[in-house]
């Protein structure tokens, strides 16, 4: 593979990727460009081999995304989404015999989520239950879900928000004395360490998302793991069509002992992905250091007023930030909309964190599933006064800073 383009070929296409890339702007993204040169050549690569489907490049990533975060099987697919769905599967597939779920099934999900946290739920049969979010974590709330927990109860799916999470020593208490299973939504959390252990590696199955914004990017792409090898071939064969290919050590496999899909990632995305994972504990670093940045820089303004508060890592937790959430003090609450507006026509992009409370979404009247939606106060609370900005992989400047600065502080003019 090394060899497929020369040292020449390089230079040139080095020039072509550097005179066609986008001009870095004087607004602020949530995510400018994150692919370096070498990411691009990367994929380049396998566009030349000519071996663009799934194949050595995808099973090497896969290898070292395991040994990185301590499990022993890691699965790479085209999304997190996918990777999500994959897992929900698997759980109630015929093939599974340990912790295994059925139709009907009461799993405990966040009402601060992302849709692709809870249709899985749905998509399986499985019976969704809201637990309420602490908005100083934007994470469960581990006091609403001992509340939530019944007879019924069998599964949690947890969402590990822009980086943080839940008390996961009181989560995995409270998994143990109730016989639950837990699966982690980590999409957002890659590189995030509880105690030196990484999110995503305490339940069942961990899900991860490569898509443009995260910590690493594919352009798209997801990754799934586990530490169970028969859980690992389950979700090897739901991945590709039930096939037991590549199972075995004869590659002429085609016998279907599975349901499946097709969720397969390209070549081309594993080798990117790769290469960018190779950098995560460096853009992991940079991260933090803007995120400390740009919450001193505001605090110690001279416009300064109280505008905002924002999130802290939970106790024992090493975070690998996503974004910066900021919520809006109740003084200056009325001004979010226009605020909002006003940032968008500065350039200052944002968000809103996750979906905000999920149960407030139109799809949820349709599949009636909106029932006590005002009862959920801390998913609430985050919906009302939060969003959230970019931190990027390259060092801030100052003249970033001051622009924030310049802008944020402005919540108060409107």
């Amino acid at each position: 593979m090394k060899n497929l383009i020369s040292k020449k070929e390089k230079k040139t296409l080095n020039k072509i990727i550097n005179r066609n890339s986008e001009q870095r702007q004087k607004n602020y993204q949530l995510s400018p460009n994150s692919f370096s040169n070498e990411d691009i050549i990367e994929g380049i690569k396998i566009i030349v081999s000519k071996k663009i489907t799934m194949s050595k490049r995808t099973k090497i990533f896969e290898q070292r995304f395991a040994k990185f975060l301590g499990c022993k099987y890691a699965l790479m697919v085209n999304s997190g989404s996918s990777a999500n769905l994959l897992a929900m599967f698997a759980m109630i597939n015929p093939l599974k015999k340990k912790n295994k779920l059925k139709p009907g099934d009461e799993c405990l999900i966040p009402a601060l989520c992302w849709s692709t946290s809870l249709w899985p739920l749905v998509q399986t049969g499985l019976k969704p239950k809201f637990v309420d979010i602490d908005p100083l974590t934007l994470n469960l709330s581990i006091k609403d879900l001992k509340k939530k927990i019944t007879k019924k109860t069998k599964a949690i799916m947890a969402v590990h928000v822009l980086g943080n999470s839940t008390n996961m020593f009181d989560l995995m208490k409270i998994i143990k004395k109730k016989k639950l299973t837990l699966i982690e939504d980590t999409c957002e959390s890659l590189g995030s360490k509880y105690k030196n252990k990484s999110l995503g590696t305490f339940g069942e199955f961990g899900t991860f998302s490569f898509y443009y914004s995260h910590q690493i990017t594919s352009g798209e792409g997801g990754m799934i793991v586990c530490n169970d090898k028969k859980n690992y071939e389950i979700l090897h064969s739901l991945r590709a069509h039930g096939w037991d290919r590549g199972l075995k050590n004869d590659k002429n496999n085609f016998n279907f002992i599975n349901s499946g899909f097709n969720l397969r990632p390209s070549e081309i995305s594993a080798a990117i992905g790769h290469n960018q994972f190779k950098r995560l504990n460096n853009f992991k670093k940079i991260r933090h250091q803007n995120r400390n940045k740009i919450i001193s820089t505001l605090k110690k303004s001279k416009n300064w007023d109280n505008q905002f508060s924002f999130i802290n890592p939970i106790e024992h937790l090493e975070p690998s930030w996503f974004g910066l959430p900021i919520l809006i003090n109740k003084k200056f609450l009325s001004k979010k909309k226009k605020f909002l507006n006003f940032l968008a026509k500065k350039g200052i992009e944002t968000r809103p964190i996750i979906s905000g409370n999920f149960l407030n979404q139109p799809v949820m009247k349709i599949y009636d599933l909106d029932k006590g939606r005002k009862s959920f106060l801390g998913a609430q609370e985050v919906e009302d006064k939060g969003f959230f900005i970019g931190i990027h992989i390259e060092r801030i400047s100052d003249k970033q800073l001051k622009f924030l600065e310049n802008n944020l502080l402005k919540i108060g003019n409107f």
